[in-house]
């Protein structure tokens, strides 16, 4: 199955810039497996050193979060689109 990845501007960097990329794959671990395979250095942004998805990083299957699904074992259907959304902190009190 052909899914897209879109990959969000913080990471575009280590994709050549681009902010989507379609790889073939039949699970959400296929599909960030594939990415990763491609694009080695996008590894440590997504996966901890035991290739657990990290906790700062959401994955969405079509607007809907990974954690409500199966997690990387979510199936996938034929044009669906995943979006890497790595959570964003910091700033000041006001």
């Amino acid at each position: 199955m052909k899914v897209v990845i879109q990959i969000p501007s913080a990471l575009r960097a280590l994709t050549g810039n681009l902010y989507k990329v379609e790889v073939e794959a039949e699970s959400v671990g296929e599909a960030l497996t594939a990415l990763i395979d491609r694009y080695p250095s996008l590894s440590r942004y997504i996966f901890d050193e035991q290739q657990r998805l990290r906790s700062f990083v959401n994955i969405f299957v079509n607007d809907t979060d990974i954690k409500t699904l199966n997690g990387l074992d979510t199936r996938l259907k034929d044009s669906d689109r995943l979006l890497i959304l790595p959570a964003i902190s910091g700033g000041r009190a006001l």
